[in-house]
């Protein structure tokens, strides 16, 4: 076992300017008025603990173990631009003297630029819509990601001589969304890195942003529905930048297709899914203060637009990161947990806050489940919803017309999960695999057997590349001890 890293000095916050501000892209949900979480086919299995054997022998121990699955989503960050130097990873290839290989187009500058060390904790990143994604693979060379900036005439990737832009250039000029970070800059990232497991093939689930990387997490597809009440008028849409594609709270669901809470319904297995305090998912609401991270946009947190979770009555499990704490606290987890984080703790790049204060949240709610009894029987994933247009050398697999996307940081938090570096190919697909195999006995969000049809053109938890999450665990190890981290280490 690998002890924490020592405490580090930590960066004053930067401010950004109005103009600064501007050069992240204008494709993620806008602020919400703050407003509290609302008060012939074979059929499922509905028992909470599949695996069962009739033999009289006893089988090894898997996943029936787990009663906590608790998936922690971030936002836009690649692989390469927080893990990029992690030891034995598939990072950034190095040249002899330590300086990136890697050297991708730059139009401003005339020349290639190589990737940096960069340890201001706001950067501005790049656009990241499924465009810019389209840029930034450029047919598999990964070297799209400064020409994608030119977009945005007034961003710090084109007018670099601006003195407010200077926070955000490399040492020789290089826009930010070419930066990389070390351990000393995410310790506490790290630290759950070397003493647990880090995936370094974890996809987005589609080349796009952050609303259709949400609505996959828990229904494994985007889509655009004409007709809301009709699961069967949905059709594949990956960048849903119409206002009328965006569920907005308070107003009627439009997403119609099925979703995993449909099916943990039907099976009686609990969930929730955990926003910022002061969140309003169900106006009107009496308590919209927002909390110490924020409140969390309808982009985050697509559940209240589904159909499913309208019709089930199970709005009320959209709950406040108060409540997470408490259930830690107080041994109610539900089966399943999802958590998003509210603005000021999302790690989004342009936002103003730096990734400190995502990794304080990320820390704290990590930290309430290792101090529970809870802890043997859980296990935490964490990673980001995209890239942000930060660079990442590795192109992403394509499984169907929707993805896979980017590469994002993935890590494994369990007493259970084998330490060290997961080379699976997965993608939030796998999650969901994952959630199926444990409490629905492997029944999938799948039109032809899970009595709730949809027009999706891919069943992608049956996707054969993707990994199986099951085979991170060893449940015969001894149990990895929790590691309780300062929220606001130096450094960090």
């Amino acid at each position: 076992m690998k002890r924490a890293p020592a405490a580090l000095a930590v960066l004053a916050g930067l401010a950004l300017t109005a103009s600064v501000a501007a050069a992240c892209t204008g494709d993620d949900d806008p602020q919400p008025s703050p407003t509290g979480p609302g008060s012939a086919s074979t059929p499922p299995v509905t028992s909470t603990s599949p695996g069962t054997s009739s033999s009289t022998s006893q089988p090894e121990p898997g996943i029936e173990q787990l009663e906590h699955l608790i998936f922690i989503v971030q936002e836009n960050r690649s692989f390469d631009h927080y893990f990029g130097t992690f030891p034995g990873a598939d990072g950034i290839a190095m040249r002899a003297d330590g300086t990136p290989r890697a050297c991708v187009p730059d139009p401003v500058l005339d020349h290639c630029s190589r990737p940096y060390h960069d340890d201001n904790q706001i950067q501005l990143g790049g656009p990241h819509d499924h465009e810019a994604a389209v840029e930034n693979i450029n047919g598999g060379r990964m070297d799209g990601f400064v020409t994608s900036l030119l977009r945005q005439r007034s961003s710090c990737g084109s007018v670099r001589s601006d003195e407010r832009c200077a926070p955000y250039l490399g040492p020789e000029m290089q826009p930010d969304a070419l930066s990389y970070h070390t351990e000393q800059d995410i310790p506490n990232y790290w630290a759950y890195a070397e003493n647990y497991q880090l995936q370094d093939r974890m996809f987005g689930p589609t080349d796009s942003w952050t609303l259709p990387a949400h609505l996959f997490l828990v229904s494994a597809w985007s889509a655009f529905c004409p007709d809301p009440t009709d699961a069967m008028s949905c059709r594949s849409d990956i960048e849903l930048h119409r206002a009328e594609q965006q569920h907005r709270y308070g107003r009627r669901p439009i997403y119609a297709w099925t979703d995993i809470t449909f099916l943990l319904h039907r099976a009686d297995v609990s969930w929730a899914y955990y926003v910022g305090h002061g969140t309003c998912v169900d106006p009107p609401c009496e308590d919209t203060k927002p909390g110490p991270y924020g409140t969390t946009p309808s982009g985050k947190n697509t559940l209240p637009g589904f159909s499913t979770v309208n019709e089930n009555a199970q709005l009320e499990n959209i709950r406040w990161h108060d409540e997470f704490l408490k259930a830690a606290r107080t041994d109610t987890l539900p089966a399943v947990s999802w958590l998003a984080p509210g603005n000021q703790a999302s790690e989004h790049p342009g936002a103003g806050t730096p990734i400190s204060a995502g990794q304080e949240y990320v820390t704290t709610m990590i930290n309430a489940v290792m101090r529970s009894d809870a802890w043997e029987h859980t296990a935490i994933f964490l990673t980001w919803d995209d890239w942000g247009g930060f660079y990442d050398h590795v192109e992403p697999p394509r499984v169907d017309e929707n993805g896979y996307g980017l590469r994002v940081p993935g890590i494994v938090i369990s007493p259970w999960v084998k330490p060290g570096i997961d080379h699976q190919t997965l993608s939030f697909d796998a999650y969901l695999k994952l959630i199926e195999d444990r409490f629905l006995g492997g029944q999938r969000i799948d039109p032809a057997t899970d009595g709730r049809p949809d027009p999706r053109p891919t069943v992608r938890e049956d996707v054969r590349i993707l990994g199986d999450l099951a085979d991170s665990f060893d449940f015969t190890q001894d149990a990895l001890p929790p590691l309780v981290l300062d929220p606001t280490p130096r450094g960090g």
